[in-house]
């Protein structure tokens, strides 16, 4: 595995933290000005990247409304339109992909987009998009996979509802295809998806059989799975964004608003910065903190000839005397000078 990859300067890998990408959807409500809107805020919350979805409804589904065409599942929060005008309403203009990629350029930020055919995959190469996420539901569409692995950009991957076989497959295709830095996404494939369902034990199993870097495409509510999966090694963190819930919109009800998503840039960072190394012993930061631990210091005045006794010495804060574990060695023992209460002991004054 490579120790990392490198997008536009952002270094993408487990010692660099992780890499935050605002998913934007359909979240722009048809408004290319609402839109700009999501960009500027998501620079705000301080993403590391958003991104859009180059699709067309005739791209991805049948103009029916019958049928398997019509989303009649009680459970989907789609329900009650058909798949055509779910995704007319979804879909980004391709008319806007210019001045969105410019407004995020301008921002700073990385901007790229989730192609769903081979037509999205040539029109986004000429805007030079510098990577390329594949979709759960796109993860064994192996043609596009090679069209789009073939460009030889980044490729990130959502492994919703694939199997260890199917994502094999999908890892050998990219590679054959002139894919040299792939991602892929640990991702529940339901909207939203709730904790108990989304079992990221499976990103550092995932990471080790595919030798890949794993991150989280997360459709759950809040931060919580989030900053769970960078401390099992997420280095990547994909969430849908909006910039009110209340506005509507095809993905709004599980996407997060503008100061949850600057939570959940923060909460990450800590956690990647929490995961440090292996280490016993005070750190360089703790050493400081010795002193207060507990340590043997004179109780009451002591006289040379006199006893130690549990009436005269004690172990008590701050930790400038013998360690509480000979305590019971200097009990008994006879002063050899005299000692002032609040007197550290010390190893030469009793062996």
């Amino acid at each position: 595995m490579k120790d990392f990859i490198e997008i536009k300067g952002r270094k993408i890998g487990k010692c660099y933290k992780p890499f935050i990408i605002a998913e934007m959807s359909g979240n722009h409500n048809q408004s290319l000005d609402r839109a700009l809107k999501i960009v500027e805020s998501a620079a705000e919350a301080g993403v590391d990247a958003i991104k859009i979805q180059t699709y067309t409804p005739e791209t991805m589904t049948l103009d029916i409304t019958t049928g398997e065409f019509f989303i009649a599942d009680e459970s989907n929060p789609w329900k009650g339109t058909s798949l055509y005008e779910l995704y007319k309403e979804a879909y980004t203009p391709w008319e806007w992909h210019k001045p969105i990629f410019d407004r995020a350029k301008e921002l700073g930020i990385i901007i790229f987009s989730t192609p769903f055919d081979d037509t999205a995959v040539d029109f986004l190469e000429k805007l030079d998009v510098p990577l390329y996420k594949i979709a759960s539901f796109e993860n064994t569409d192996i043609p596009l996979i090679k069209k789009v692995a073939s460009t030889g950009k980044p490729l990130i991957v959502s492994t919703g509802m694939a199997s260890v076989a199917e994502l094999d497959e999908l890892v050998r295709t990219a590679k054959e295809a002139g894919c040299n830095d792939l991602i892929l996404l640990k991702c529940t494939s339901t909207y939203p998806a709730t904790p108990e369902n989304t079992n990221i034990s499976t990103i550092p199993h995932m990471r080790e059989l595919f030798d890949l870097q794993v991150g989280l495409s997360d459709h759950t509510m809040g931060t919580g799975v989030a900053v769970a999966s960078v401390a099992l090694g997420a280095t990547v963190i994909e969430k849908h964004f909006t910039l009110s819930r209340e506005d509507g919109g095809v993905d709004s009800a599980f996407s997060m608003e503008p100061e949850e998503m600057k939570a959940l840039v923060v909460e990450t960072e800590r956690a990647w910065q929490a995961i440090g190394s292996v280490t016993y012993g005070p750190t360089e930061k703790e050493k400081e903190s010795l002193k207060f631990r507990r340590s043997i210091y004179v109780a009451k005045d002591i006289l040379v000839g006199e006893k130690f006794t549990k009436e005269n010495v004690k172990i008590v804060r701050p930790g400038y005397g013998l360690e509480p574990k000979y305590f019971d060695r200097i009990l008994g023992k006879i002063a050899s000078k005299n000692f002032k209460e609040g007197t550290p002991l010390t190893f030469e004054d009793m062996f």
